[in-house]
């Protein structure tokens, strides 16, 4: 009888054992299977992400900008009213002239806010697609950047006191001349008074304030800002103008970057020819 028992009790744990290892060879079956899926999956994945890329890249490269969506604009926006900030967003002649040339692109327009001496940098190494920031072109600057035909030709105005004895440029010998970092205004001042007495500012508005408080004689500034610099102080701001010659505003693109160039002047002569562009300038250049 104990023989009988012991062979059923084998019989039972071999069908047990035999059940287990089916049971696990069909786990492994489904685990391999679903293994199998999820690497087809991220292997799909993987393939077509550099497809994307590349599409991405060759929309990029057709139109000259970083980004195949949109087209960023460098600028210092305490320029009016070519830049300057008002009711929390950028606005002037620049932002809405690069706002149409963007549409004109199918692009959007994205607007980076930084120190004027900045700019060629942020240009250099593809921070911004384009300078817009009433820059003027000038040799120096061609060297290391390309620029768009002109849009605007202003000059540089000085700007000093109501009771200031001031009044040429030849009068500014030897006095203290507050200009804005970077710009024309600050090698006009180089012409007339040594280095040590060119006081830079991070904008127009900060070198008015210094003359308003006695730290500079005089303020060398494009005349667009300066007209509205001293519209707002009218009883203590005096301009004397047409003492410098007349310079171009243009847009800066990266050197060698003749796709992005040859779009935005196409774009310009397209506005300057239906009207838009002087809609522009009228709207805030009176």
């Amino acid at each position: 009888m104990k023989k009988i028992v012991r062979l059923m009790a084998a019989i039972v744990t071999l069908a047990m054992i035999t059940g287990a290892a089916g049971c696990s060879n069909s786990a492994k079956d489904a685990f391999d299977k679903e293994t199998t899926a999820a690497a087809q999956t991220t292997a799909a994945a993987t393939t077509a992400a550099p497809a994307d890329d590349t599409t991405a890249s060759t929309a990029a490269a057709e139109v000259g900008t970083k980004d195949a969506t949109k087209l960023v604009m460098g600028t210092n926006a305490a320029f009016p009213p070519f830049e300057y900030v008002e009711g929390g967003a950028i606005s002037g002649v620049d932002a809405d002239l690069m706002a149409a040339i963007a549409a004109k692109l199918g692009l959007t327009l994205e607007i980076v806010d930084m120190e004027f001496d900045s700019l060629p940098t942020a240009l250099s190494n593809g921070q911004i697609d384009v300078i817009a920031a009433g820059y003027t072109v000038k040799p120096d600057r061609e060297e290391t950047m390309d620029f768009s035909d002109s849009y605007y030709t202003a000059a540089q105005t000085i700007i000093v006191l109501k009771d200031s004895k001031i009044a040429t440029a030849d009068d500014l010998k030897d006095k203290v001349i507050g200009v804005q970092t970077g710009t024309t205004g600050s090698w006009n001042a180089a012409d007339y008074t040594t280095e040590d007495k060119i006081k830079g500012f991070a904008n127009g508005m900060l070198a008015v304030e210094a003359l308003k408080n006695g730290q500079v004689d005089a303020v060398i500034i494009d005349n667009n800002p300066a007209k509205s610099y001293a519209d707002e102080n009218p009883d203590t701001l005096v301009l004397i103008e047409n003492q410098f010659a007349a310079e171009d505003y243009a847009l800066a693109v990266a050197k060698g970057n003749a796709v992005l160039l040859e779009k935005i002047n196409t774009a310009l002569a397209e506005m300057k020819a239906d009207g838009s562009f002087d809609a522009i300038i009228a709207k805030y250049i009176k």
